[in-house]
């Protein structure tokens, strides 16, 4: 599947302090620490609707980890999927009448442009579940082979399911209790009351071919994959076992990343699917949550058709903490765009303060579990400096504008 365009990013001298981000495993801010090549997968979208401010939320997010990591002499590894084949995207084709691969398709090249907007750097490998169907009946086959799965005793709908006690450390990655991982399952998902389950929490590997679904020939009969699955295939294929950074939103961390860790754990005999499981808070929007049941997302190629600059948007996403829920209201915006306009105003003035204090300040918030509201502070007060004509240096705009755009994704000017 192809990606979207890449973004060049401005040469800063000097480098950061090293990345320390929340772990949701360990509970703890810890460091990353990967080789010259560091690696991450993030979970994608399902293509039924339009990108919304909770998917633009982590997508800036983790792209905040790309362009720390890269200013730290890091190439980035990147990867992720599209759930291209589900039951939201069918449902959505079949009540709009159309097909569900024209769906989406075109829903998925909207979030290409949406990120493009957003200046996030694209990922290295972009997946579809359907182009990996192949890797994903691979892996099944493992898994059966090995007894971590079995298929239930339905002559009529035959589905493979994986066993939870499969791997002894099942449930580090959430540290969620038996009664809330029940809970979750049965809200984002799972089909704990399915019958000839052993379990109710084992987590469906393969759907056995379903009047109107689509489906493909496998050895254990044609079907398609379990969304959980997909994602293991997929980072076990480009990353190996125990890449650096596993990322989303926290309605991932139980079932999804629970079991995706799972699956790549019992494939390979591993203690550790990831060395970092970081996950976002959610969106919401003047008070409440922000849902499709609610009717209330707020999309961002709306906000784009209404003339608003991605780069606001991006700064209303950057001034509340990644890992905190957050609310979205007009006024947050509001207040971006008025920021944005003074950052602007400042990288164009014929002079300003000595900029390599700023830049090593937003390196330091960065690098320390990726503090944006006080990155975005540090460039604040340098502005203000600027408007109150302190400093006499006529490089250091320029430094400070191209820092910001590489290490924040704010470009001087408007660029789409």
């Amino acid at each position: 599947m192809q990606s979207w365009p890449d973004v060049e990013l401005p040469a800063v001298p000097g480098e950061g302090p090293a990345l320390r981000l929340y772990d949701t495993a360990d509970r703890a801010v810890r460091p990353v620490s990967p080789g010259p090549t560091a690696t991450m997968y993030v979970c994608g979208i399902t293509p039924y609707d339009a990108t919304h401010l909770g998917h633009a939320a982590t997508y800036v997010t983790f792209d905040q980890v790309n362009r720390v990591l890269r200013d730290q002499g890091h190439v980035v590894h990147y990867v992720q999927n599209v759930t291209d084949v589900d039951d939201p995207l069918f449902e959505r084709a079949d009540r709009d009448g159309v097909d569900w691969r024209d769906l989406g398709a075109r829903e998925t090249q909207l979030f290409r442009d949406d990120m493009t907007a957003l200046r996030v750097l694209p990922p290295r490998d972009y997946i579809g579940a359907v182009e990996s169907i192949g890797e994903v009946i691979e892996v099944v086959e493992k898994l059966l082979a090995s007894g971590a799965a079995y298929t239930v005793d339905d002559a009529e709908y035959p589905d493979v399911y994986f066993r939870t006690d499969a791997t002894e450390q099942f449930g580090y990655e959430s540290g969620y209790d038996r009664e809330t991982m029940a809970r979750f399952f049965a809200e984002r998902g799972g089909d704990p009351d399915r019958a000839g389950k052993r379990d109710p929490l084992d987590a469906l590997l393969w759907r056995a071919e379903r009047p109107g679904e689509p489906s493909w020939d496998s050895p254990f009969g044609p079907g398609r994959p379990g969304w959980h699955i997909e994602c293991s295939a997929i980072a076990l294929n480009r990353l190996g076992i125990e890449f650096d950074i596993q990322g989303g939103g926290n309605d991932l961390i139980f079932p999804h990343h629970e079991f995706s860790a799972a699956h790549g754990e019992a494939l390979t005999d591993s203690r550790r699917f990831a060395r970092h499981y970081v996950h976002t808070g959610m969106v919401g929007l003047d008070g409440e949550k922000m849902s499709k049941r609610r009717g209330n997302l707020v999309f961002v190629s709306v906000l784009r058709r209404e003339g608003v600059d991605p780069a606001a948007i991006r700064l209303a996403l950057l001034a509340d903490h990644y890992r905190g829920d957050r609310m979205w209201t007009q006024s947050i915006l509001d207040t971006a765009v008025e920021r944005l306009d003074r950052w602007r105003t400042a990288f164009a003035a014929p002079a300003g303060p000595d900029a390599s204090d700023v830049i090593a300040r937003v390196r330091q918030h960065l690098a320390d579990d990726l503090d944006t509201p006080k990155a975005l502070a540090a460039v604040d007060a340098w502005c203000a400096d600027v408007r109150a004509g302190i400093g006499s240096s006529a490089e250091s705009p320029a430094a400070l504008a191209a820092a910001v755009d590489a290490l924040l994704g704010i470009p001087a000017t408007r660029q789409d």
